[in-house]
């Protein structure tokens, strides 16, 4: 078994998308009005595959510790829409940008775009499933020469048992997800294992980009409940998949808090301002403190929030019972 060191995790609320666009920078600056650790003004370069309200958490959660930290710093901020061309051209924008103290990888694709790139100044990367397999880092415990972060990978969620929980009739679970994303693919191979111990079908079904989502869910029809795991592409079209499932009163399930507020039934996940405040403790550490980035392990969560939403529950045709909803650490009543 890995043994991973852990990050705990708390409730906090979900933030308005605001990253830049692909190929933009969107330089801004960020100065305390109390009195700043160090005189420098820091620059980071950060980046993200696409933009969704998880993504979009962590890098909030992320400036929040640096704002708390009266660090000044100008963020770049650039979005590859969710290709990884646009992904391998920002990192090697980010490389060749001598101003760039820092950078900072929000998912899987942007941070494997950037450690191809950047050798030599230090990588923060968040929302990463699985960096060691990944070969981000060289184990759990060991930070790579230029690179660590936090990880979004968190078994103790038991997303299939969480649908089975809701659902005791539950027979087949469709798993919609992109095939090009490794975080995807890492998670489906936990939900495989967990459905065989609760004697559960589950139907996975790929995609490779948003223009395959619609067809994705047609191939679906028929199954008992969906769930979507962190996938950026899945999510990116999430009204889409919540709209199908009111339609075939099929209960779509996530394993993110944030699209629990979007309109998906529930979720026993993470919260990604938390993970974001981890990796920016890390940056606090770098940029203030002078600690080489090869001494921070990278961290994964160890708890779980459990995120319901009765409502949008209900626009499936699911009523949740009392009693799950009692359990809730945090309630959401809004649909799409």
């Amino acid at each position: 078994m890995k043994s991973r060191r852990l990050l705990s995790t708390s409730i906090a609320a979900v933030a308005v998308l605001s990253l830049g666009l692909a190929g933009c920078s969107s330089p801004t600056s960020s100065t305390s009005a109390s009195p700043s650790s160090t005189d420098k003004t820091f620059t980071i370069g950060s980046a993200v595959i696409v933009s969704h309200p998880a993504l979009q958490a962590a890098q909030d959660g992320f400036e929040a510790v640096l704002k708390e930290n009266n660090v000044n710093y100008t963020m770049i901020t650039k979005n590859a829409q969710n290709d990884t061309s646009n992904a391998a051209t920002i990192a090697s924008d980010f490389h060749s940008n001598p101003n760039i103290d820092l950078i900072l990888a929000i998912s899987t694709p942007i941070a494997q775009a950037m450690a191809s790139a950047e050798k030599d100044r230090p990588i923060i990367f968040t929302a990463v499933t699985d960096p060691v397999t990944d070969g981000l880092v060289p184990s759990w415990d060991q930070a790579g020469s230029n690179i660590t972060g936090t990880s979004d990978q968190n078994p103790a969620a038991k997303p299939v048992s969480l649908v089975q929980e809701v659902m005791p009739n539950v027979k087949t679970i469709g798993v919609l997800y992109s095939s090009s994303e490794s975080n995807s693919l890492a998670q489906l191979d936990m939900y495989k294992t967990e459905a065989a111990s609760l004697g559960i079908t589950l139907k996975p079904q790929a995609v490779t980009s948003t223009a395959e989502i619609t067809a994705g869910l047609a191939a679906l029809a028929g199954v008992d409940a969906i769930l979507i795991p962190t996938d950026n592409t899945v999510v990116n079209s999430i009204a889409t998949v919540i709209s199908y499932g009111q339609e075939n009163k099929i209960p779509i399930f996530c394993a993110d808090t944030s699209t629990v507020t979007l309109g998906t039934v529930a979720t026993r996940g993470l919260n990604y301002t938390d993970l974001g405040r981890a990796a920016g403790e890390m940056a606090v550490k770098i940029l203030v403190d002078g600690t080489p980035i090869s001494q921070i392990p990278p961290e994964a969560p160890t708890s779980t929030q459990l995120y319901v939403n009765p409502g949008a529950a209900e626009s499936f045709g699911l009523t949740l019972p009392d009693d799950f909803v009692s359990k809730a650490d945090f309630v959401e009543t809004t649909t799409q």
